[in-house]
């Protein structure tokens, strides 16, 4: 089918604005961002596997939080605001163009796959930048509670129970593909580098291994607590990533898991600057 004059300039559009020099260096600025909040969620996990959490949340809200309580904390956040704001947008130009997650087209074959991915890296990263915008606003909110309540309501009906154990299903099928992502090094596709004149060096390669193992085994978790919540037709369990590290505590060798998974997400932040850096676009 040939395309329309109105069409064929919205696609323009969206190529150009992919390739605006200015939207890619806050995209990487996002993906610095982003590191910085993998490490707070990191020593806030190393806090609760230690018993000196002090109550507050192993998440994106708590990582926020602890940015909030420092001096310069306004700054910081209007920062995260328009960085996650411009990766989101990036994100979202990849998934209407047909260009992967990773920044590069893929064959056909794979093109309806990327654009799924980075659609839903697109409504991520605009959901973090508008928790953060809250947090400019002195709006900060519980993620634990926000999931709770939300998941409480939809398990009263029928349809809701089986909506919250899809999701769930979904979030631990995501959070396998992110450990398979990592055992296979297959993150290295994202990056430049692997192949052309500027290598990859070891310590990036396993730092995103070990991040990637992490975070995937985190938010799988995570998905469990949604599928347990939608068969037992109770929300109590659906508390977040922060419930998903407080469930990895309760287990025999609790706090060593938890020491353990707090290093690996903070290894996820530091492979973040490094993606920030290789990302291709």
């Amino acid at each position: 089918m040939t395309p329309t004059p109105s069409a064929a300039g919205a696609g323009r559009t969206v190529r150009a604005a992919g390739n605006s020099e200015w939207l890619e260096r806050l995209a990487r600025i996002g993906y610095v961002v982003d590191g910085v909040l993998h490490l707070l969620i990191g020593v806030l996990v190393v806090r609760l596997g230690t018993g000196g959490g002090g109550g507050q949340e192993a998440s994106q809200s708590g990582a926020l939080s602890e940015v909030a309580s420092t001096s310069f904390g306004t700054f910081a956040l209007w920062v995260a605001v328009v960085a996650f704001a411009a990766l989101g947008v990036w994100q979202a130009v990849n998934a209407s163009s047909g260009v992967g997650t990773g920044g590069y087209h893929r064959p056909d074959a794979n093109q309806t796959g990327e654009r799924v991915k980075a659609a839903a890296k697109a409504v991520l990263y605009l959901a973090l930048a508008l928790t953060a915008f809250r947090f400019t606003q002195g709006e900060a909110s519980s993620q634990a509670g926000q999931s709770q309540d939300i998941t409480a309501s939809l398990v009263e009906s029928g349809p809701g129970r089986l909506l919250v154990g899809a999701i769930g299903l979904v979030v631990v099928g995501v959070g396998g593909y992110l450990v398979h992502k990592g055992a296979t090094k297959k993150f290295l596709e994202d990056l430049t580098g692997t192949g052309g004149s500027r290598e990859i060096s070891s310590a990036i390669r396993n730092l995103g291994m070990v991040g990637y193992i992490a975070k995937g085994i985190a938010i799988a978790v995570l998905g469990a607590l949604f599928v347990f919540a939608a068969v037992r037709q109770n929300a109590s369990g659906a508390t977040g990533l922060d419930g998903a590290f407080r469930t990895i505590g309760e287990q025999p060798f609790g706090p060593v898991l938890l020491v353990l998974m707090g290093l690996g997400i903070a290894a996820f932040g530091v492979y973040l600057f490094a993606r920030a850096r290789y990302q291709r676009m």
